[in-house]
């Protein structure tokens, strides 16, 4: 089915997500993982089955902490399994899902060339609060979190920039949290070539700050918008 979905969408997956306990995981990593980024992601992996999962070719994990066993003294996980394996590593840095103090650790433990920043963000992202949708399943939205009724997280209605500003007021140096939320997540898809970074050749995709990191101005493809 992978196969297929990419050969449909003209070779354009550059990602792909599996939970590596499940059968035949490991085939579908060795695999996938010569045509796309295969990441472990919402996953009940333990150390060892992580690590032959990064050893079969995964080299990325979604969602760092989230949607998967917890770092333990004794029982590392796949957060673990991560840092021994070298592998990138996501952060949603909207400020509910993860303590500023957890985002401080990891981009000292993996270093600031292995974090990417993402938002998690689904269809409440940029709304007032109210009851949106994910899946399926009615999401209410207050005070930017959004949950299932039950309480629990159902993704986020922050942007990735918020996000990358809020790394800042987390403790994360400016520099870092931008190559986080820019370069990183384009090396990671293999498009550091087009995008993520300010070269000549590539696409020119850049926002002008000022000193309160407020937008100022964006230019699209070299374009003033």
């Amino acid at each position: 089915m992978f196969d297929r979905l990419n050969s449909v969408s003209g070779g354009t997956i550059r990602l792909v997500d599996i939970a590596p306990e499940l059968p035949r995981a490991m085939e579908f990593i060795r695999h996938a993982s010569t045509i796309a980024t295969v990441s472990i992601a919402h996953t009940t992996a333990d150390y060892t089955t992580a690590m032959e999962a990064f050893r079969s070719g995964a080299t990325h994990v979604t969602h760092l902490f989230n949607a998967m066993p917890p770092f333990s003294h004794r029982d590392p996980g796949v957060v673990g399994a991560a840092s021994d394996a070298g592998a990138d590593v996501e952060l949603i840095c909207d400020g509910i899902h993860l303590h500023p103090c957890v985002i401080r650790s990891v981009f000292k433990w993996f270093g600031d060339d292995k974090v990417i920043l993402i938002s998690d963000a689904m269809m409440a992202c940029g709304l007032p609060d109210g009851t949106y949708e994910l899946g399926g399943q009615a999401v209410d939205v207050s005070a930017g979190k959004a949950t299932l009724h039950d309480g629990t997280i159902a993704g986020s209605a922050t942007d990735l920039y918020t996000c990358m500003k809020r790394a800042v007021e987390f403790g994360i140096p400016l520099e870092s949290a931008v190559r986080a939320a820019a370069y990183n997540p384009a090396r990671s898809a293999g498009l550091d070539q087009q995008i993520g970074s300010i070269a000549s050749g590539k696409r020119g995709d850049l926002l002008l700050l000022d000193t309160n990191l407020s937008i100022v101005q964006v230019i699209c493809g070299g374009q003033f918008c």
